[in-house]
């Protein structure tokens, strides 16, 4: 049998109270102490993953090396850890199911009526421990998606039941995270929302090892023993999540809070080492003092909603805090750029990103922001669709090709500067069939991009269909606008720049699903230096 310890996270009272980054916290002091840990999460919808769901929606789907569509909280665990994630990280309802109908078709099951209990949560726990399997991780934390008492949650509650069952409490834990609302009115914080959360998990079968609560203002010390007592939990298993200015901050509380050492004495383990945290504390210290500040347009289509650009606005915290500086965002919708005089937008600022995205909508925007910052020699970066959006405005206004556009957008168009791929032509299935995932790029020296990574070779994250159209190469290098890394297989365009501006870089891949804490992007990196330079300028 495997050795793993297993932890797992669940949530209750509301969504979105942040099981994700206390898993991601509780996971960096462990590991800090010495520990191999990684993370996965279960959601329980019924989509086989985040490939297909509206950005408006789900937020950001995140891509792995290996080319899994997953949850935006992967980009949490990574972020925090610095270790990649994989497939078996995120699983959902529609991956359990349809493996289960798909052995029911193969006669795996001899016949047997196939039932929630146990064929479907049999296969929950088969995917707990596939991680567990390689025997690379002392402990496996799980994050259970959505909230207790949610009918779509149930079956992996009883999983993680029956999980803990067979493998004993000395081996498996779960921690509740919920909510101590603080009324205003009464001036008092509200216990009982959190009471009756606890007392769904337990009859489902589960008693909380540790509360985790999210709140306003401090527990008491009185708060604290009635949790305990309502709960059925020691005292000092009542933790405190208060609210903080910025998620790397929750790792320290949760050290302060002990939360690593009543972990480690459920688990029955003894750590390696204690946990040195000095340069996450530094990270936290210089971001929460920056000496100087720069202002970046991100337009974008799904602007409202900014977990849809999450991974891009961490990758400014990580690089901001690389150069002692505060990134502010100026949230730009792309669909206003078409409108007249709405450039003012775009004024008094120290660099434009156009993000990525799919579809006709806001594109003409995009163009136009991008046009703006080409002409008034303001840093520009673009990735995926921004990349795109860039070569289609250069070759409008550069190169003179009018009507130039992607065949996304005009099947028709006398100038297809941006094409879908050719192994993309045949296909009719939408989710999984992109080309997703790390590839290699060869970097061209001597360019921007060399400068940043400082490499001529290296790997990065797509998530596409379309593609630069290699037949127009040429006559954008003669134009001025430079490949600056390619593909060193299939020869696909992976960067292109303008040498002669001062930070103007497109990516086919998505730089920002690789900045974490310890390793901020160095495209970002570079892009954010280029403002500061500018901002400096000015």
């Amino acid at each position: 049998m495997a050795s793993a310890k297993h932890i797992f996270v669940t949530g209750g009272v509301t969504s979105s109270l942040g099981k994700g980054i206390i898993a991601s916290s509780l996971a960096k002091i462990l590991q800090a102490r010495g520990f191999s840990v990684t993370i996965q999460k279960f959601d329980p919808y019924l989509n086989i993953d985040p490939g297909t769901l509206n950005p408006y929606e789900h937020g950001e789907c995140y891509v792995t090396d290996d080319g899994a569509e997953t949850d935006l909280d992967l980009g949490h665990y990574e972020r925090f850890l610095n270790i990649p994630t994989s497939q078996a990280n995120n699983i959902t309802t529609g991956r359990i199911y349809y493996q289960v109908i798909q052995q029911e078709r193969q006669g795996a099951y001899l016949g047997k009526t196939v039932q929630v209990i146990p064929h479907i949560t049999n296969e929950i726990k088969r995917n707990f421990v596939k991680l567990d399997e390689t025997g690379k991780y002392d402990i496996i934390i799980t994050e259970i998606g959505g909230c207790v008492g949610d009918i779509e949650s149930l079956p992996f509650i009883e999983a993680v039941r029956q999980f803990k069952w067979e493998r004993g409490s000395e081996n498996v834990m779960v921690i509740h995270l919920t909510l101590v609302p603080y009324l205003k009115s009464a001036g008092e914080l509200k216990t009982k929302p959190s009471q009756h959360s606890v007392k769904q998990l337990s009859e489902a079968g589960i008693q909380p090892d540790i509360l985790i609560c999210r709140t306003e203002q401090s527990l008491s010390a009185e708060i604290r023993k009635k949790l305990a007592l309502f709960c059925n939990l020691d005292y000092n298993c009542v933790i405190e999540a208060k609210d903080t200015d910025t998620i790397y901050g929750v790792p320290l509380l949760m050290q302060e809070e002990k939360l690593d050492e009543r972990v480690l004495q459920k688990l029955r383990l003894t750590a390696p080492k204690t946990a040195d945290m000095t340069a996450w504390q530094e990270f936290v210290w210089q971001l929460k003092r920056p000496m100087e500040e720069i202002t970046v347009a991100l337009v974008g289509k799904y602007v409202e909603l900014h977990d849809a650009y999450k991974s891009i606005v961490e990758a400014f915290i990580h690089a901001g805090v690389k150069h002692l500086c505060k990134v502010n965002i100026r949230w730009v919708q792309s669909e206003l750029l078409t409108l007249e005089n709405n450039l003012s937008l775009l004024e008094s600022i120290d660099g434009i990103l156009v993000a990525p995205g799919f579809g006709e909508r806001g594109i003409e925007g995009k163009i136009t922001a991008i046009k703006y910052a080409r002409e008034n020699n303001i840093p520009f970066f673009g990735i995926c669709l921004g990349m795109q959006c860039a070569c289609v405005e250069f070759a409008r206004n550069v190169l003179g090709f009018e009507h130039s556009a992607s065949t996304e957008m005009s099947k028709n168009t006398p100038y297809p500067i941006i094409d879908l791929m050719e192994n993309q032509k045949n296909l009719t299935q939408k989710g999984g069939t992109m080309r997703l995932g790390a590839y290699a790029c060869q970097v061209k020296n001597n360019t921007k991009a060399h400068k940043a990574y400082n490499s001529l070779h290296i790997q990065e994250r797509h998530r596409h269909r379309y593609e630069f159209n290699n037949q127009y190469l040429e006559q954008f290098e003669s134009a001025g606008m430079i490949c600056s890394g390619l593909n060193p297989e299939s020869k696909l365009v992976e960067i292109v720049e303008i040498p002669s501006h001062i930070w103007f870089v497109g990516t086919q891949f998505h730089p920002e699903l690789k900045s974490t804490v310890a390793n901020p992007h160095p495209l970002f990196v570079g892009f954010v230096g280029a403002c500061l330079e500018k901002s400096k300028n000015n």
